[in-house]
Formats: C-alpha cells, sequence, structure tokens
C-alpha cells in the first residue's frame, strides 16, 4: 500500500479488490497454534476475509511492565495472511492488564459515588489519566512499528467501544481544564451555569468536582459539560493513538467501533477523526420493532461518514450474553441483519465473535463458530453468508439517496433529559425511534443529521425533539422551508440555549416566527390523555380513530399557522395541539404534543406527501406490508421480509435477484425471512 494513498481511498480500494468484507473479532490468544491453524482453515471455508486481531491482548502482549511478547502475533498476522485473510490490527487498551492498576491506582476510574473501581473485568481506566495514556502510546507504538508494514495488515482499530467515564480527582483536573479553554474565566462559566441560583457561584475553577453524588439535583449545565468533557476526553484517548500510529508510517485506514446512539460520546465531534466509521450493533430479537429500530442507527452510521460506506463491526450471531433473557437468533434472521446493513451502506459485516470462548465472562455469548463447532446449523448459516456478500460485490461502494433528513443533537439528547422537567417520561431517543419507524414502514431512508447543518436538498426535515435550539439550527430550518421543504418539529422543542437555560418569551422562541405558533407553559397530560378533535379540512387526522396527545403538552396560540387538531376536553379544550404553517412550496409544521402513533403516522405521510416524497420502489410514500424493508443502494433494490408470512409486492419492470439470479417481471414474493436484491435485467 502506497504511503501516499489517503486512507479512506485505501479501504475504498480493498473492498473494490476483495468484495464486500466479512468476519468477525479473533482472538487467538485464548487458544493454542493448533487451533489458530484450523481457524484459518474454516474462515477459508466459510468465505471470511476480514478480522480484527488485538482487541484485548494487552496482557499477553506485556504481561510485566515494559516487556514485550511478538512471537504469537506474528505467528497469527502471518497465518491469516497466508489465508488471504486481511487483519484490522488493534491497538489492545481497552483493557489494562492488572498490574498497570495495581502498581498505579490513579489509572482507575472513580463512579459517581467515589468508589475507585479494580481490575478484573474490561474498561478499567480513566481516560484522564496521564499514566494511562502514556502507558497506551507506549504500546501502541511499538505495535504499529512492528507491524505497519505487515502485508496482513490493512486496517488500525483503536481501542474498543470508548464510553468509560470517570469521576475522580484525575478527571476533576482535566475537567477544569476543559473548562477553562472553553470559558475562559470563571466569570463566564457562572454566567453559563447559573451559579447564582442555590448560591453556587465559583471563585476559582479549581473550587469545581465532576458531578458527583450530591444531596440533591445536579446544576444542569455542569452535568451537560461534564457529557461533553467526557466525550472529548475519550475523543482526545482516541486521536493521540491515531496520531501514534500515523507517525509510525503507517499507512492503513483507522478507526474505533462506535455504539449506535451512545449516550456517553458524541459522534458528530469524532465522525471526521475516523478513516471509515465503524458500528457494533446488537439488536433485540425479542423486540418486534427492532429491524426498524436498527435500520435508524445504520443511517447515523452512513450520515456520521457523509453518505459513504461504512463497517458494521460487531453483531451477534445468534444470542448475546448481556441481556437478562438472551433470545437467540436463527440463521435466516442472523443473514437478514447483515443484509440489511448492507443495503443501509455497510461494506463490511463483521461479527463478535469468530470462535466461542469457553471461559470468561462471554463463554455463553454467540459465535460464528460455537462451541459445536462446524456440524452446526450457526456455522452453516456463516457460510451462507459469505457466499451472498460474494454476489454482492456490485453494491460496494454505492450509495444509499435520502430525501429526507432527521435532526439530532447529543448536546440537545443530554440537556433534555435532565430530570425536575415538566415530565420525564418524555424521551428524546424514544421520540425519534418513533418518529423514524414511520420512515421506515414506508420505504423512506433518512439521512440523520447534526444541528445547524446545511440543510439543502431534503425535502423533509424531521425534528422529532430538540430541546436545545441555537440560532444557527433556527436560521438553517427557516432557509429550508423557505427553499420548499417540509419540516415538522416535535414537542418541547426549542426550550434552552447551548448552555441549557431556558429562553425567555413565548416558546419555541427562535422558531415562532418560522411555525406562526407560541405557547406559554408546557405541562404532563394525565396518564388518561388528552382527546384531540382534528379539523373538519384535515383528512389525514380525521382518518385516525382515537387521537390523543399524553405525556407533554404545550399551552399554544396559532398567529399564523393553520390549526390541524385541537384538545378536545380537559383543561387544554380548544388549545391547538398540532398546526402547519404554508411558506411557498414549502411549510413548518408543529407538534405540540406527544401524539399517540397512529395520530402521529398521520402527521408524518401528510408531509411526506406534500413534499412529494417516494419510498424505494419509487411510488408514494404508503405504508408497505407489515415487516416489510425497501432500501434502494445504487442500482440495486433490497427488499427484506421481517415477518412470519410470504409478501408479493409489485416491483415494475424486469429485474434479476442477485442473491439467488432468478428473473422477475413486475411482481416479486419474498418468504418470511427472506431477502431480496434485485437489479434491473439488462438486454445487450
Amino acid at each position: 500500500m502506497s504511503t501516499t494513498t489517503p486512507p479512506r481511498r485505501a479501504f475504498d480500494a480493498l473492498i473494490a479488490e476483495h468484495g464486500l468484507g466479512f468476519g468477525g473479532d479473533y482472538n487467538p490468544e485464548q487458544w493454542t497454534p493448533d487451533v489458530w491453524r484450523e481457524d484459518v482453515e474454516l474462515m477459508r471455508e466459510a468465505g471470511v476475509n476480514l478480522v480484527t486481531v488485538g482487541v484485548f491482548s494487552w496482557a499477553m502482549i506485556e504481561p510485566t511492565p515494559g516487556a514485550r511478547e511478538w512471537g504469537w502475533l506474528d505467528e497469527v498476522l502471518d497465518l491469516l495472511h497466508a489465508g488471504g485473510i486481511a487483519v484490522d490490527l488493534a491497538s489492545p487498551v481497552a483493557s489494562p492488564p492488572p498490574w498497570l492498576g495495581m502498581r498505579h491506582p490513579e489509572t482507575l476510574p472513580v463512579d459517581r459515588d467515589g468508589v475507585r473501581l479494580i481490575p478484573g473485568s474490561r474498561n478499567q481506566f480513566s481516560p484522564a489519566s496521564r499514566v494511562y495514556r502514556e502507558h497506551a502510546a507506549a504500546i501502541t507504538r511499538d505495535l504499529a512499528e512492528r507491524y505497519a508494514g505487515h502485508p496482513a495488515v490493512c486496517m488500525w482499530h483503536v481501542g474498543n467501544e470508548y464510553g468509560q467515564v470517570d469521576h475522580g480527582d484525575e478527571a476533576a483536573r482535566e475537567f477544569r481544564l476543559w473548562l477553562g479553554r472553553r470559558y475562559g474565566t470563571i466569570e463566564a462559566l457562572n454566567e453559563a451555569w447559573g451559579t447564582a441560583f442555590w448560591s453556587q457561584r465559583y471563585a476559582d475553577f479549581d473550587e469545581i468536582l465532576p458531578p458527583r453524588r450530591m444531596p440533591y439535583l445536579v446544576n444542569p449545565t455542569q452535568s451537560l459539560d461534564f457529557r461533553r468533557y467526557s466525550s472529548d476526553q475519550l475523543r482526545e484517548c482516541y486521536r493521540e493513538l491515531r496520531d501514534v500510529i500515523r507517525a509510525t508510517g503507517a499507512a492503513q485506514p483507522i478507526t474505533t467501533n462506535f455504539m449506535g446512539f451512545h449516550a456517553l460520546t458524541d459522534y458528530w465531534a469524532w465522525a471526521d477523526d475516523v478513516d471509515v466509521v465503524s458500528d457494533d450493533q446488537y439488536p433485540d430479537p425479542a423486540s418486534s420493532d427492532s429491524p426498524a429500530d436498527i435500520a435508524l442507527v445504520q443511517d447515523l452510521m452512513r450520515s456520521l461518514g457523509r453518505g459513504r460506506s461504512w463497517v458494521l463491526m460487531e453483531q451477534a450471531i445468534s444470542a448475546t450474553s448481556w441481556r437478562e433473557h438472551n433470545l437467540p437468533k436463527s440463521p435466516l434472521r442472523a443473514r437478514r441483519d447483515s443484509l440489511q446493513a448492507v443495503a443501509r451502506g455497510a461494506d463490511a459485516v463483521c461479527y463478535f465473535q469468530w470462535r466461542q470462548a469457553k471461559a470468561g465472562a462471554e463463554r455463553f455469548h454467540s459465535a460464528m463458530l460455537p462451541h459445536a463447532g462446524s456440524d452446526s446449523d450457526v456455522f452453516r448459516g456463516v457460510r451462507r453468508q459469505g457466499e451472498d456478500l460474494k454476489k454482492l460485490t456490485a453494491v460496494a461502494g454505492a450509495r444509499v439517496p435520502a430525501e429526507v433528513a432527521i435532526l439530532f443533537d447529543w448536546s440537545s439528547w443530554w440537556a433534555g433529559e435532565e430530570p425536575a422537567r415538566p415530565t420525564e417520561r418524555l424521551s428524546t431517543m424514544t421520540e425519534v425511534t418513533r418518529w423514524y419507524r414511520e420512515l421506515w414502514r414506508r420505504g423512506v431512508v433518512a439521512d440523520v443529521v447534526p444541528a445547524a447543518s446545511d440543510l439543502a436538498g431534503y425535502r423533509t426535515i424531521l425534528v422529532p425533539h430538540s430541546y436545545i435550539v441555537t440560532p444557527e439550527t433556527a436560521s438553517a430550518l427557516r432557509t429550508a422551508v423557505d427553499a420548499g421543504a417540509h419540516v415538522v418539529i416535535g414537542p418541547f422543542s426549542g426550550v434552552a440555549d447551548e448552555n441549557a437555560q431556558v429562553l425567555t418569551g413565548r416558546s419555541p422562541v427562535l422558531l415562532r416566527d418560522l411555525l406562526g405558533v407560541s405557547g406559554e407553559e408546557w405541562g404532563a397530560v394525565p396518564d388518561a390523555g388528552s382527546p384531540l378533535a382534528p379539523a373538519d379540512d384535515w383528512d389525514a387526522g380525521r382518518a385516525v380513530a382515537q387521537p390523543h396527545a399524553g405525556i407533554l403538552a404545550e399551552r399554544l396560540r396559532a398567529e399564523d399557522a393553520d390549526v390541524l387538531a385541537r384538545h378536545a376536553d380537559g383543561d387544554l379544550a380548544g388549545i391547538p395541539a398540532i398546526t402547519r404553517r404554508t411558506v411557498g412550496t414549502g411549510a413548518a409544521w408543529y407538534v405540540g404534543a406527544v401524539l399517540d402513533q397512529a395520530t402521529l403516522s398521520a402527521v408524518i405521510a401528510d408531509a411526506l406527501a406534500a413534499a412529494g416524497i417516494t419510498d424505494a420502489l419509487g411510488g408514494p410514500a404508503g405504508l408497505l406490508p407489515d415487516g416489510l424493508e425497501a432500501v434502494r443502494r445504487g442500482d440495486v433494490l433490497f427488499l427484506l421480509n421481517h415477518a412470519d408470512t410470504r409478501t408479493d409486492i409489485t416491483v415494475t419492470g424486469s429485474h434479476v435477484d442477485l442473491l439467488t439470479g432468478e428473473e422477475t417481471i413486475d411482481s416479486v414474493g419474498i418468504a418470511p425471512g427472506e431477502v431480496r436484491a434485485l437489479t434491473e435485467r439488462r438486454t445487450w
């Protein structure tokens, strides 16, 4: 690999040459060399061409301080290369060896209650600890210097599932430094945090501590800033090691595994620091909504990479071991999950892990090669997936077009779920998920976009819940509507500024002119709910059997907007619940209450129709048959049947299924659990 090849292009070239990536975490240190040789043969049999090595191998490489044991890793990488299997080589810093914490207890994290955690599990490090970071940099540097030129190494994997939070003295020191950089002066911090409340005013940064256990509620801005700091601190750990690897001359792409909508890390801030976006996904087989919910995560991953392909780094081939009740996936379900990721932009699908562990905490977590060995349904399913992915090389690098955007911001999520709100039942992620499911049911793909994005090109923009709205975000939404977009904004949005201080005036203050509606109070809704009366001319709303609101509603008045539905009785009787303000060919909708799913569906369907949004089949974005997922990636139409019954659907024209070779004309049948990958049949 040329040192002048940009890392992202190196990844794309790898996929172009070898096809879609397929494999998983490989932990050879748990096994003897004779097993390694068997592993390589079985990997070849299964079509595996990519494995991650070394994630938890720090203690094997450095059994005592300063030691380096490379022999076993040399042999493993040589075996894999000889077998034609590329390696995503991990910097093994996620789980330091026990000796580090025992000799340097300041490297161990402290929880909110002041309890210092001990070695014996994993992730037992403080991201703020300079001693930890020195040791992590040292082993990473030596690893990269030794293997940067090894022909097996196609990618570098820094850390693992970054998500550690520390409340100890190491964190206190770094938090103060972070605050100093953010605010400059203690006076500016006091203003931003509103420390006049409850006599919290600080005289110096040295007086500030992480939000440890307190007698009562934590200052919400202190909590928000600590979340921002914690994400940034983890990011600095990643960037430090990324730069160490790059300084050795390593030219391969560098990544780390994200975790979907992870509550502890702001991936908008991280996205440009990875050469390839990678993610770990573990949808719950027990949930009928999991196909739609994981599709949202996959759309996020594609969006983080600005539409480029991404890597599904981890998933379960059957059961996990960390839920209270772990339902296994069937081989058909595991296949469908992998192909769903490919349909939504993944160029590699991998599992945790290759060979099922016989010892340790994850001994019952499924693996591609289970305890029962290769004579198993699980492994036969793995072989089938390897064959499938070879047939889908045509989609490698292809994009997934989207004309719909969902606005999502981590800081707003954090601030919007602090305690002492009108209701703690309103959840940002619950609302984002509920709104997205309506797109999924209609075969409509969405990009997930950060606050204050350039929204040009999107015809429908959904804002399910954005507690924080800045002037920049308000301006971007206004510009989009002026350009003809249809924007739908959900309840309890635009409440606060970037410091989580409530904006004063009629709400949502910065969106009032856009929406043509304003409110004076947010209130929790009684458990019985609030019935809604749709306007006579809102046909979509009147088609809902029993429209109602729950959880939270706002006392609104319409100023320059049409009222589509009002509260029908109770204290809010006559108050607008759903409004729409038309602006040229665009419109701004406000949903001033948490709607039942059927009414929410009617609002989103109306907005999609008004914007002329079509589904993946090319028709109006109406409801698809239950359980059917439709996604178009490049020239390929993916149809995934998540239902227990066969689905037949019209797909106009002649097509060939890349997975089966079957030709179809105008109608396609999809058996339960099956997947179709259709491309137009061409005659030459």
